[in-house]
């Protein structure tokens, strides 16, 4: 989809669109103002009563944004929220931002032809083993890597499941365990697992129970690069990507490499060549090839809140121009919400999707001859975590 420099970008997370159907008329009547939208699947539409969300890992960063989105959709419906830790409390103790949804009272609400008990405001944080899954209908799973793949084993068969850990996103249980540091302990669900980069794998998600959400850097690479890739417009060798993410990236545990006088007015780099996010993205990039990909990826921490940029360098195949990339990104994304090319020679910047479910990008010519540029921009915490967890719910049949 293009995009004009006069389109402004609204960070109203509770903007939400009822049919993903819609969203292209939706687009020609708000040209003017670009709306933070999670698209709603047509049986949560027609459903007689919320959709019923447990959210495992409340109290971290996307734990929160979870909550944010949740409470301000027309179907789903908060039943319980968990942080071992925080048990007993108030989310507004954790997060006070979320203090005006904290009072949890009862209304009759009626639908034709029936009439039940609603409860409004948020339930107050329990521990995980407190949580009565029987009374949910979908899950979404914010617990911290190695943590998930016990509780998720254990899950009712009928919840949907969407885990914004890491742990079901590699397909090889073997890479997991190098690039993790320990053994899958579920490998039959990892088979069942579906990755879930919602604008690539659409249709799979639809069919899945349980969808494993993609990285916040792997979003911002693989977006631009899948369709360049299986268009064979891009050469597999010399891909080099720098990416730079905000401090909420890294969660919110308490390290010495995240204090204020460790990261502020500097630049840090990390990972370097090790990066976890590494198989991921060889994986996805991989698929679209249908070849062995490897990349250079180096990924560095900014004295930011939210925000990710990823930059990256393909040489192009031979006869290719960087306007047939151009092309081919604005045919494949056209129909896609929150993936938004800009025009020609406009420049991403993390600001601009602060707050929002966009991925913003562009492609520029290199220097040298035959080589370009991809920039690419998300707010790491929604279209590179929640946001994107959120699209695949209400994909998930």
């Amino acid at each position: 989809m293009s995009s004009s420099t006069s389109r402004s970008f609204c960070f109203d997370s509770g903007c939400l669109w009822k049919d993903e159907m819609k969203v292209t008329k939706a687009k020609r009547r708000n040209a003017g103002n670009m709306f933070v939208k999670c698209s709603v699947n047509t049986k949560a539409q027609k459903a007689e009563k919320p959709i019923r969300i447990g959210v495992l890992g409340a109290s971290g960063y996307t734990g929160s944004e979870i909550v944010r989105l949740l409470v301000n959709h027309p179907h789903f419906g908060i039943s319980f929220l968990t942080a071992d830790r925080k048990a007993g409390q108030p989310l507004s103790s954790v997060f006070p931002h979320l203090i005006t949804q904290d009072t949890s009272y009862l209304v009759d609400f009626v639908a034709w032809p029936v009439s039940f008990i609603l409860r409004l405001g948020l339930p107050n944080l329990i521990a995980v083993k407190d949580a009565d899954f029987s009374g949910v209908d979908a899950v979404f799973c914010c617990l911290p890597h190695g943590t998930t793949q016990d509780i998720i084993k254990g899950l009712p068969k009928h919840l949907k499941i969407v885990d914004l850990s890491a742990d079901f996103r590699l397909r090889d249980i073997s890479e997991y365990e190098e690039w993790y540091g320990q053994p899958h302990r579920a490998p039959d669900l990892q088979k069942e697992a579906v990755y879930g980069l919602t604008e690539i794998s659409r249709e799979a998600i639809k069919d899945a129970r349980l969808v494993a959400n993609p990285g916040c850097y792997p979003t911002t690479i693989q977006i631009p690069l899948f369709p360049l890739l299986k268009g064979n417009l891009v050469r597999v060798e010399n891909i080099i990507i720098d990416s730079k993410s905000g401090v909420t990236g890294a969660g919110r545990g308490a390290k010495e490499s995240n204090m204020y006088a460790e990261l502020a007015e500097g630049i840090y780099s990390y990972g370097v060549s090790r990066h976890r996010h590494v198989p991921e993205i060889e994986q996805g990039l991989s698929d679209a090839a249908d070849s062995k990909i490897t990349i250079s990826f180096t990924p560095h921490l900014m004295p930011i809140i939210r925000g990710m940029q990823s930059t990256i360098y393909v040489e192009m195949a031979s006869g290719v121009t960087v306007d047939d990339l151009y092309q081919q990104l604005r045919t494949t994304y056209e129909d896609d919400e929150f993936v938004v090319l800009l025009e020609k020679g406009i420049v991403p910047r993390t600001h601009d999707v602060r707050g929002s479910n966009y991925c913003l990008m562009n492609v520029f010519p290199d220097r040298i001859p035959g080589r370009a540029i991809i920039i690419s921009v998300i707010d790491n915490l929604l279209k590179g975590a929640s946001g994107q967890a959120m699209q695949n719910l209400n994909l998930m049949e």
